[in-house]
């Protein structure tokens, strides 16, 4: 039993240096729903009830590590090779940062790229239900300890 009792996960935040450039980024590339909400923010979704707020913070926007992205999973390994392509071709247009070769990785096809604010995004072909891991249950003991390496998200 826990001690909070939510009845979804509603929301996670994102960092902007400028909402106007990164609004036209979410919308026009990774085709994501847009509005602006707050003098500071704007929420940002893709049919769910789960949203995301992407908040002004100026040019003191950190650095973020691969391990610490945003994933976006399309219908086929085709998309994923047509995503990458344009990400390569789109990527000053927009201010895209590093793209990451694409990759098996996972059990799943995709790649990783920078976005101009210094988030991660992936995108990825996930051939496997979600709902089919959390189903499955645990397969490793939480007494195992093991840490994610740069190398494997190179």
């Amino acid at each position: 039993m826990s001690v909070v009792k939510p009845k979804l996960l509603s929301h996670g935040t994102l960092m902007s240096k400028d909402l106007a450039a990164t609004r036209r980024f979410y919308e026009e590339f990774l085709g994501l729903e847009v509005v602006r909400h707050a003098r500071p923010a704007m929420m940002i979704r893709l049919r769910s009830g789960m949203y995301v707020v992407c908040v002004c913070i100026g040019e003191k926007v950190p650095n973020q590590h691969v391990l610490t992205h945003w994933g976006l999973n399309v219908d086929t390994r085709e998309e994923v090779d047509q995503a990458y392509a344009e990400a390569l071709r789109l990527k000053d247009q927009y201010g895209m940062q590093k793209i990451q070769k694409v990759r098996e990785r996972h059990g799943a096809y995709g790649f990783y790229f920078q976005d101009l604010d210094n988030n991660w995004w992936e995108i990825q072909y996930e051939p496997r239900a979600i709902d089919d891991f959390f189903k499955r249950g645990d397969l490793f003991q939480m007494d195992l300890h093991a840490v994610e390496t740069d190398e494997s998200h190179e």
